[in-house]
């Protein structure tokens, strides 16, 4: 069992227990921060590496975030319950399921909006963001990834994913 402190290393490994995330109720956004990010701040927890951002969110049926900028950022959306209506200044449109994972790469700036696309029941998913390899790229796009339960991950098209998030065998 881990002691009460937010943060253990063990060896090379860094764990940072659930319950000492940022957490806010919104009352459309219940959503908790593994690092500091909006109106949650905490000096030891401002990113690891190239990773900015880990929150797990929880939206109700037919909110979310309206249209916004990004840039210089990679932002990876992995619907866990429900679904995610997504839309965005390049003209991409649609909806992300359990069974996929979204990457938007803004460089010089993208405006999207994501809402629950749910009429009834709460979507749950986990966002990261993760910091570019190069600051000002005109690499402003949308690419979603259908991952398959029971199927073995293609690792060469999800090569930023390979390099930050994920080891693939």
């Amino acid at each position: 069992m881990l002691s009460e402190t937010k943060t253990r290393f063990v060896g090379k490994t860094i764990i940072h227990k659930a319950n000492t995330r940022g957490h806010f109720d919104y009352g459309w956004l219940k959503t908790y921060h593994t690092f500091s990010f909006s109106n949650y701040y905490d000096p030891e927890r401002v990113n690891f590496g190239m990773l900015r951002v880990l929150n797990d969110d929880t939206i109700e049926a037919g909110e979310g975030f309206g249209t916004h900028p990004h840039n210089d950022m990679e932002i990876v959306t992995i619907p866990l319950e429900g679904a995610v209506a997504h839309k965005d200044s390049t003209g991409g449109e649609g909806v992300i399921y359990p069974d996929e994972i979204q990457v938007m790469s803004a460089g010089t700036g993208i405006h999207h909006s994501e809402y629950n696309h749910l009429n009834d029941g709460t979507t749950k998913l986990l966002r990261l963001w993760i910091f570019p390899d190069k600051k000002d790229t005109n690499q402003d796009t949308i690419r979603n990834f259908l991952i398959r339960k029971k199927e073995k991950i293609n690792c060469n098209s999800l090569s930023l994913l390979k390099r930050r998030v994920i080891t693939c065998g």
